[in-house]
């Protein structure tokens, strides 16, 4: 049975809107830099003078190290203070940026990356129980929605912030920036953040050693294992081997363990065990298109970043959109009902770019990207509210952490997911196209000889004989990406379809009597 959280804050405060306001001022600095450094790893490469595989340890080093730290975040938050803990990684990620900007090498840069992803792992969680504490549970949804805001709309403006800044200025300015949102965002939680009780709870190393090692492996087998040609490399089998054996020990240890890392009770709690399938499913479409669009534009339908970024920028505005709406709405709609609808309209949005092709305008890329931004905006609130409605508050900080912890792992899942069909599929479209390319075959010769003929004999005689099949190619390989993208788009809405039987898991959190505790109800 789980029991659930009171119907007051946890803590009273003052300054509320203050408090909010530096949360997620921090909060946007952490996750815009999931994604604002990769469009400067070519710059990157040439100034640290790295070659093209090891600038992506910019990328890991950050990845794996806030991966592992995440779940330290409700230990550290306990022992040490939750006010103290979200200060300290305020100033220790404002100050590994300020070193990541002046790195002099790569050796530098990945070690202050790792230090960037350490401190900033504490952050996103962190301010989500905070957001929790301080707001009475029927104000819950609306909190949800502020801080939701920032989780989704951060990785979406993360790469045309980016670039612009990358094109404008300097790539070190991608880290700089952090700086000036971090300074303002510390003075606000250190003149307004509240304190919070404390507890001393034994570290179990061996259950953090365990989990740190599984997820640690996941990562690295993640994001490695595109270069290196996943399975075929016995680098990811060495991987595989490791994370499950680390999370086989941290589960068999925590459910023996008399003071566990994690306490498996709170996964007893119907609402949070759910909530963090769902949360998984959700990383996975969040990133997982995202990862796909910008390439997308730029590779087939020659977008400049600015573009880029302008035509995705609806996809945020559907989000802030509904998730305005649903802080509102989950007071008085059923919370499954409104996660449902979501997904319909994330599966909608994934639909209609299967429709995608590569002579279109940007009405559909915009289109899709309004309606995938409503149906996230309207999964992500009611979701995180009631995942966290009846679990006990002194769960919190530990659930928060997993919470993130499962939504990063479901975004690096999928978007290694759709990068490696992406790129297998495009062999296997370039090579089934190109076998039915041949003057032997009568619909080929018949358009050599007709529509393509004036283009064959132009090309001919200004490039050589080599300029038409060269140019053929080039169009082929176009169409094999634009086929494997669309056969990405198809399994993310199958992907997205599956999740919706899951909403039947959830229970709604009932109104809880004066004094009493809500309850909750299928």
């Amino acid at each position: 049975m789980s029991a659930p959280a009171s119907d007051g804050p946890s803590i009273v405060v003052k300054h509320h809107g203050l408090i909010t306001a530096s949360l997620m001022l921090a909060t946007i600095m952490q996750v815009l830099d999931t994604t604002i450094a990769n469009v400067a790893l070519p710059s990157m490469r040439a100034d640290l003078g790295a070659s093209s595989d090891t600038i992506n340890w910019v990328l890991t080093s950050y990845i794996v190290a806030s991966a592992i730290a995440t779940p330290l975040t409700g230990w550290f938050s306990e022992r040490f203070g939750r006010k103290e803990i979200f200060i300290g990684s305020v100033i220790g990620f404002v100050l590994s940026s300020m070193l990541c900007g002046i790195a002099w090498s790569l050796e530098a840069m990945v070690v202050f990356r790792m230090l960037q992803g350490v401190f900033g792992a504490a952050i996103v969680p962190l301010s989500q129980t905070f957001l929790l504490d301080i707001n009475p549970r029927e104000k819950h949804g609306q909190a949800m929605a502020i801080w939701g805001a920032g989780i989704m709309v951060g990785p979406i403006i993360g790469p045309t912030l980016g670039g612009y800044l990358t094109d404008t200025i300097n790539w070190r300015w991608v880290f700089y920036i952090n700086v000036p949102l971090g300074a303002v965002a510390l003075l606000g939680c250190i003149a307004y953040l509240p304190n919070a009780a404390r507890r001393i709870r034994r570290f179990d190393f061996i259950g953090f050693a365990a989990l740190a090692i599984g997820v640690g492996a996941l990562q690295l087998l993640l994001d490695r294992g595109s270069e290196v040609d996943w399975f075929n490399a016995a680098e990811i089998w060495i991987e595989l081997a490791v994370s499950i054996s680390g999370f086989w020990v941290f589960i068999i240890w925590i459910l023996g363990a008399a003071q566990p890392f994690l306490e498996p009770r709170m996964f007893l709690d119907r609402n949070f065990a759910t909530g963090l399938v769902f949360i998984f499913v959700v990383g996975i479409i969040l990133l997982s298109s995202l990862a796909l669009l910008p390439p997308m534009l730029s590779n087939i339908f020659n977008y400049p970043i600015v573009t880029t970024g302008l035509v995705m920028a609806p996809r945020g505005v559907g989000t802030m959109i509904t998730m305005v709406l649903a802080g509102k709405l989950v007071r008085i709609i059923d919370p499954r009902k409104l996660v449902v609808a979501g997904l319909l309209l994330a599966a909608w949005s994934l639909h209609i770019m299967t429709g995608f092709g590569p002579q279109m305008d940007s009405t559909l890329i915009i289109v899709s990207g309004l309606v995938q931004g409503l149906g996230l905006g309207l999964v992500f609130v009611p979701l995180s509210t009631v995942a966290f409605a009846t679990i006990e508050a002194r769960y919190r900080g530990d659930a928060t952490a997993l919470f993130s912890l499962v939504r990063n792992i479901g975004s690096s899942i999928g978007i290694s997911l759709v990068t490696l069909l992406l790129t297998r599929n495009t062999q296997i479209n370039h090579t089934d196209l190109v076998a039915s390319i041949s003057l032997l075959d009568p619909e080929f010769s018949s358009l050599a000889n007709g529509s393509l003929s004036g283009l064959m004999h132009s090309l001919t005689l200004s490039r050589g004989e080599g300029a038409f099949w060269s140019f053929l190619n080039q169009l082929v390989t176009q169409q094999a990406m634009m086929i494997s993208y669309i056969d990405d788009f198809k399994l993310l809405t199958w992907i997205t379809l599956s999740a919706i039987p899951l909403a039947l898991l959830l229970r709604k959190p009932t109104a809880a009597p004066p004094g009493g505790l809500p309850a909750a109800a299928d």
